[in-house]
């Protein structure tokens, strides 16, 4: 028998099952509209756990935001394995990306009208997410960084101000950034 009813396991799996109740919130009320007393209930917890494991709201959405990171990246990456062209492989991955985003109800929340600004200042402030960026370039050569922080902003303006329909975000991504890839290379 384990002895680990205070462990790290049982940790990781309390953490898990608070972001898992914001998810739901969030769907249901929108991000900005669930407060930590909501969430802490929805958890089964008290106010005082729930603040054990996220010391602020900020914390709770900053996790929140970077473990789905992590699932959407891995969701990436299969997309993209067999893509050995360099802009397709990049046109490819920012439009799993998008697609991705607006069908999952829980990562779509953050991208309704009140809460889209909150997502694009996490984005911005989150290493997490622009490693995703880094990851969809692969290595690219010097600038890689600002350039993953560039196709993370044009994801999320995609998210925020959706083109005409599908065939119009691919083509505006194979236009303005798969090109521009490509033309960075030769500098």
């Amino acid at each position: 028998m384990s002895n680990d009813w205070l462990g790290e396991g049982r940790a990781l799996a309390a953490a898990e099952k608070i972001l898992d109740s914001a998810a739901q919130l969030f769907v249901e009320k929108g991000v900005n509209a669930v407060g930590m007393a909501e969430i802490a209930s929805a958890a089964g917890c008290s106010r005082a756990t729930l603040y054990r494991y996220f010391e602020n709201r900020q914390a709770l959405h900053i996790a929140f935001v970077h473990r789905e990171a992590r699932r959407l990246g891995t969701a990436i990456a299969e997309s993209v394995a067999t893509i050995d062209d360099p802009s397709e492989r990049l046109e490819t991955a920012m439009l799993t990306a998008v697609s991705a985003v607006r069908s999952t109800p829980t990562l779509a929340a953050w991208f309704t009208p009140g809460d889209a600004s909150l997502a694009g200042e996490l984005a911005n402030s989150s290493d997490v997410i622009n490693g995703l960026g880094v990851a969809m370039l692969g290595e690219i050569g010097a600038g890689t960084a600002s350039r993953a922080r560039w196709i993370v902003r044009v994801i999320l303006s995609l998210l925020m101000v959706p083109g005409a329909d599908e065939n119009d975000e691919r083509t505006l991504v194979r236009e303005f950034v798969a090109a521009l890839l490509n033309a960075g290379r030769t500098t």
